[in-house]
């Protein structure tokens, strides 16, 4: 089954593309593609950035908390990294899983180096739940015309209750499951950490809908900001599916059936949604540089250093924490 499901998550891609090309014809691909021009790319470098290097402190306010060096810069330089790999490999994470595993190993521990990364991914994926939510809460005809029917919704909860149960039947799940939730309490819901966690994922989801809204306005969007928000923050979170081709597939989908739904025209949105692939690909060229500069193994030392909180009733003796 690992072997057949990448195959499979590539031909759900594919065939959702296919299907939208026959449903709305090749232009609204080919008009994304003429939409990406000068001001765009810039607009597309500048935003990126700026998420990126939120996204890299987020990474190293969580890092120190748990212990683990790694200064903003480095950060910023595996983070670019990070994505370039995400952008352009099929699984959409396999950026993630290069720079955790990497930082784990050159800070000594790979295991709590994953978990900064996954804590990290994690943080950015709550505040986004909860803005989706909200969405869905104050916009109801979003709520009636995008979101699955109670069937689907109880038969997909019954489905992870399975999973949960069949999984907390294993020691060795439970065992990793309180030690991640032994470092959660420390890297992600201190009083130390979780303020600056939670500001700064709220800035880069707010630097994700800036690009979002470029990429509407370049496709020939009129519509108003207040109309296109809602809409772009649910396609981040449908971005989270792992049916992809470098992000492209199911965002196309979505975008086409709610821009649809909300009378903007289903091929603008489809247009809209090739135009943010191929900025959010420019956001990631500086990648390119790090990969070509290559990362050094040396992890540079922290100078700051604080007590952590109590971990499972174990006082640890000494932790990092983020300077400045």
């Amino acid at each position: 089954m690992r072997r057949v499901w990448p195959w499979l998550r590539l031909l759900v891609a594919v065939g959702i593309l296919v299907a939208l090309g026959v449903r709305l014809g090749t232009h609204a691909f080919l008009d994304g593609l003429r939409a990406v021009n000068g001001w765009t790319i810039a607009a597309a470098l500048g935003i990126g950035l700026l998420t990126t290097v939120l996204s890299a402190w987020r990474w190293v306010v969580i890092a120190r908390a748990l212990g683990l060096p790694l200064t903003l810069g480095k950060a910023v330089g595996d983070y670019y990294r990070g994505l370039l790999l995400n952008s352009v490999l099929p699984a959409g994470v396999l950026g993630d899983v290069d720079r955790a595993v990497h930082h784990g190993k050159a800070s000594g521990d790979v295991g709590r180096g994953v978990r900064a990364v996954v804590f990290e991914r994690f943080a950015g994926q709550v505040v986004l739940i909860s803005v989706g939510v909200a969405v869905l809460l104050t916009q109801p005809v979003l709520a009636v015309d995008l979101v699955p029917n109670t069937g689907v919704l109880i038969a997909i909860l019954a489905g992870l209750a399975l999973v949960a149960l069949v999984a907390a039947r294993s020691a060795k799940v439970r065992g990793a499951l309180a030690t991640t939730w032994a470092d959660a309490r420390v890297g992600l819901f201190s009083r130390h950490a979780a303020p600056r966690v939670a500001v700064l994922s709220a800035a880069t989801l707010a630097g994700h809908v800036a690009l979002f809204l470029v990429s509407a306005r370049a496709a020939g969007s009129t519509a108003s900001v207040a109309q296109l928000v809602p809409l772009i923050v649910l396609a981040l979170l449908v971005m989270g599916l792992p049916v992809n081709i470098g992000g492209f597939g199911p965002r196309e989908a979505f975008l086409a059936v709610a821009f649809g739904a909300a009378g903007l025209g289903a091929a603008q949105g489809l247009t809209t949604g090739v135009v943010y692939g191929v900025l959010a690909m420019v956001a990631a060229l500086p990648g390119v540089v790090v990969l070509l500069r290559g990362r050094t193994s040396r992890v540079e030392p922290v100078e700051e250093v604080q007590v952590l909180p109590e971990r499972l009733g174990q006082p640890r003796d000494q932790g990092l924490a983020l300077a400045g």
